[in-house]
């Protein structure tokens, strides 16, 4: 029986043992899935932490609750560890870790590297490698192939290898991993048939596509179309602001249109792991092949000033009152980059805040959804009371995060001042009320 037959029958018996590298936000609901298909699962991470509560079946993931931990553990189907040496045990690898900017908006993939050398380290015949992670075209095939190929093993007969684009949105209570349709493309055809089969055991539609190629710029392109959008519905919100007409009612009535307008409202700017990040991968590889992607960087550019937009408008608020930012005490309401998650990575409240103590503002925040310390905020005070006392000792608040356990009726009650970037005051009309 050949390596991909024996492979696919033992996913199809559920006798895999599969191994997920990386148990953030992408590789723990992976590997919780994978595990309630009937496969067991080794997750791999160097975070004693996280190794330590899986251990415990305690979840550290908003979309993962203990409660549906807890049993895998207690069953022996769930089992991490920080040592890579037992990827020698597995059938199937899933690659799930991080991929950040460098500070020149370089892709930053030695986290994926670091990974594929311990893999080659301890590599199997029949073995399925699978990357997630998100990254530029061409990684698969350019990066992780040479190293496994080196072990002296032919990709689509000995090995097989493949892409397959997270599509995580946490905190979403209708779309998670088993439900969003996953799209994989093998380095081979016989790649892709033996990542499909792994992926339709745990994961309700599985969209196989002709390469590795396409499917790393799926991701790409679905998240480089939200940057572009909301960049230039910030640009018209700016441009609203300066012609006095309220950018909310003008987006309701146009998204009355059943075609050709899909609506994106503005906001303080871009946060998470994907929006700000995934485009610039895009259109650093667009450049290596001499083109130069000028909408997507401009794009870019109108998303990452919006910041400078927000305290813009607390300036103009404050002046209202005649008073300066300099000195002014302010609250920034919500820290997490959206509404009702714990997840602050990238979120535009950091770059508000800093911005704001650079003009001379006391600057407290405000986010019980992110409970633990913020290194990026470290020396800022936070206020865990919205009482009407505590309110009133601040000259303005800044609603950065429209996190749904907040009464802003409350809190513009018993501000001076409230600059709203997330339209958490819909249909109000108030001399205390600044929109974006």
């Amino acid at each position: 029986m050949s390596h991909r037959d024996a492979l696919k029958e033992k996913i199809a018996t559920g006798e895999a043992l599969c191994a997920v590298i990386g148990l953030g936000y992408v590789g723990l609901p992976l590997a919780v899935e994978l595990c309630k298909s009937g496969l067991r699962v080794l997750g791999v991470d160097l975070n004693e932490q996280k190794v330590a509560a899986i251990g415990r079946g305690e979840s550290y993931i908003q979309d993962v609750p203990t409660g549906e931990l807890a049993p895998l553990v207690e069953q022996g189907r769930l089992e991490a560890t920080t040592d890579f040496s037992r990827l020698a045990e597995v059938d199937t690898i899933n690659i799930a870790v991080p991929t950040p900017l460098g500070k020149t908006r370089d892709p930053d993939i030695s986290f994926i590297v670091a990974a594929t050398d311990q893999i080659a380290r301890y590599l199997s015949d029949g073995t399925l490698v699978i990357l997630e992670s998100t990254t530029y075209p061409g990684t698969t095939e350019e990066v992780i192939l040479p190293k496994l190929e080196a072990t002296g093993r032919r990709v689509g007969e000995e090995i097989f290898v493949a892409f397959s684009p997270e599509r995580v949105d946490p905190g979403n209570a209708v779309y998670q991993t088993r439900n969003i349709p996953k799209v994989v493309g093998g380095v081979t055809p016989a790649c892709t048939e033996v990542a499909a089969a792994l992926y339709a055991r745990a994961i309700d539609t599985v969209v196989p596509v002709s390469t590795c190629r396409v499917a790393e710029t799926v991701k790409l392109l679905e998240n480089t179309f939200r940057s572009v959008n909301i960049g230039l519905v910030n640009e018209i919100a700016m441009i609203c602001r300066r012609m006095d007409i309220d950018v909310w009612d003008v987006i309701d009535a146009a998204a009355t249109k059943p075609f050709g307008f899909m609506p994106f409202y503005p906001g303080p700017g871009l946060g998470g792991h994907c929006i700000p990040i995934d485009p610039f991968y895009l259109s650093w590889k667009a450049r290596l092949h001499g083109y130069e992607a000028r909408f997507i960087e401009l794009a870019g550019e109108i998303n990452g000033h919006m910041p400078d937009h927000v305290v813009e408008r607390v300036c103009e608020a404050l002046n209202s009152q005649r008073k300066a930012v300099n000195g002014s005490r302010l609250l920034v309401l919500g820290v997490a980059y959206k509404n009702d998650i714990d997840d602050y990575r990238e979120s535009p409240a950091l770059d508000i805040v800093k911005l704001l103590q650079g003009r001379g503002a006391k600057v407290s925040f405000h986010d019980a959804w992110v409970p633990h310390p913020i290194p990026e905020l470290s020396g800022v005070p936070r206020v865990a009371d919205l009482s009407p006392a505590v309110l009133r000792g601040f000259d303005l608040g800044v609603i950065v995060t429209n996190h749904r356990d907040i009464d802003y009726a409350a809190v513009l009650d018993a501000l001076p001042l409230v600059v709203d970037t997330r339209n958490a005051y819909k249909g109000v009309d108030s001399p205390k009320l600044f929109r974006l």
